[in-house]
């Protein structure tokens, strides 16, 4: 068998048990990435208030975060198509749950940080191999709402960690946020023994008879939901290598990548995790912090709904520029409501909603289906690790922004780079939505050195 028409195939399944089971396998991993990812937002002031840490330390333990982060998401990128999708994601967790167990008996901030950049390294390989994972699995007519979902797991990890550290922290400290982060992810580790293998990859490998073995075991499951439809016909297509991505076809693709994912983690990075910092700073109790940024980060899931529903609704392009436009209105007016305790809530809040709407859409939808199967991981890989590089440095602009203006100082970086994103998303940016991945792998142009012909039929 010269081709298995993996991807049509799996796009006409209807939903069922498999696509379920597939969503949580990942999702439950996601939800403690997201979780570890966010637990610095409650432990960083702890650690300050208890005089565990500085500010500079502070800035240290977000900064290998990325560093790990960075490094995680490149070596993953290759790793996931050169290994496969299944393999990286059971090592990244396992790194991640390990190194988070260990940050629990940190005897000093020097060793949690430390620590930080070991969990930074598999927390940047968890979201890659995540999110592209599921885009091979999910139907085009749904892909964005199956994506956006899965953000939403991840972006519930920040109040999951605001509300905990506000229940945990004043009475046992800072210790037990780490323990949960590592038990959580080590019994994912166990459980997802029995996720799959992506049949595009193995199909994209030339490991055509497991594909098919697997196609077969994953429509037997499906057709208990209802008939299957026949699959669209195997098309021509390139054949995608490394050097594709610096082709005229993927080289845009690869631009916008990196731009969104720069844009998306610093303002995650550079003002939501610093928020309860920010707070203490400015003469607030470790207690009054929590409650009010558990508050604002209400806005985080509702953001991350919209930004599924309105991926496959109004389509991608139009969601990230309007969110986009909402986050630099939202921003501007923040600093101007901090002297009004509900009217700073109001406004921070439908903040964090515009943010979100942008992290459902970029970290989880855009990047992981606009690149072909065979450099996916890579293609999102190198897009992350550009994006995480630029938040190696963004704590310590954001510690000397907020030091000599305040939050406006640190909201005025966040809106240059939001200016920059509408730019090339509206310029370069392509819309995948309700269209197979096959088809966008399609579209190259004539004459494209990057891409071979690659025949549908032997």
């Amino acid at each position: 068998m010269s081709t298995v028409n993996a991807g049509p195939r799996l796009d006409r399944l209807p939903i069922s048990s498999f696509h379920h089971r597939i969503f949580w396998l990942i999702g439950a991993g996601m939800f403690f990435d997201g979780y570890d990812l966010y637990v610095g937002t409650t432990v960083l002031a702890a650690v300050v208030q208890s005089k565990f840490s500085t500010l500079d330390l502070n800035a240290w333990f977000v900064s290998l975060t990325f560093v790990g982060m960075t490094i995680g998401s490149l070596v993953t990128g290759f790793l996931g198509d050169r290994f496969g999708r299944r393999f990286t994601y059971q090592f990244n967790l396992m790194i991640f749950g390990l190194a988070s167990l260990a940050a629990a008996f940190a005897p000093n901030m020097e060793t949690l940080n430390a620590l930080r950049f070991v969990m930074g390294i598999g927390l940047g390989a968890e979201i890659v191999v995540g999110y592209g994972t599921l885009t091979e699995f999910v139907p085009p007519r749904s892909r964005g709402w199956w994506l956006g979902f899965m953000v939403f797991l991840v972006a519930s990890g920040l109040p999951a960690t605001t509300l905990l550290g506000a229940v945990i922290i004043p009475s046992f400290g800072w210790r037990p946020m780490f323990f949960i982060a590592g038990v959580g992810a080590l019994v994912v580790w166990y459980l997802r023994k029995s996720l799959p293998e992506s049949p595009r990859w193995l199909e994209a490998q030339g490991r055509t008879q497991e594909a098919e073995a697997l196609m077969q075991a994953i429509e037997r499951e499906a057709a208990t939901a209802g008939p299957l439809p026949a699959p669209a016909p195997a098309a021509a297509a390139p054949l995608f290598t490394l050097k594709s991505l610096v082709s005229p076809s993927l080289l845009p693709r690869m631009v916008v990548g990196s731009v969104v994912l720069i844009s998306i983690n610093t303002l995650i990075f550079g003002f939501v995790q610093w928020l309860p910092t920010f707070f203490v700073q400015q003469g607030l109790t470790i207690t009054r912090s929590f409650n009010y940024t558990l508050v604002l980060i209400l806005g985080a899931p509702i953001g991350c709904a919209l930004g599924a529903f309105g991926a496959d609704y109004w389509g991608r392009k139009p969601t990230i520029i309007a969110a986009s436009v909402f986050t630099i209105l939202f921003g501007a007016a923040y600093p101007f409501a901090s002297g009004e305790p509900w009217l700073m809530l109001s406004v921070g809040f439908l903040l964090f909603v515009s943010i979100y709407v942008q992290v459902a859409l970029l970290y989880g939808i855009y990047t992981s289906e606009i690149f072909p199967t065979e450099v996916r991981l890579r293609a999102s890989g190198i897009c992350g690790m550009l994006g995480r590089a630029a938040t190696i440095v963004s704590p310590f602009f954001v510690v000397a922004l907020f030091k000599n203006s305040g939050v406006g100082g640190v909201l005025g970086l966040m809106i240059a780079l939001l200016v920059i994103q509408i730019f090339v998303v509206a310029v370069w940016g392509i819309e995948p939505a309700k269209r197979r991945l096959e088809e966008l792998e399609t579209q190259t142009k004539a004459g494209d050195p990057g891409a071979a012909p690659r025949a549908a039929e032997a």
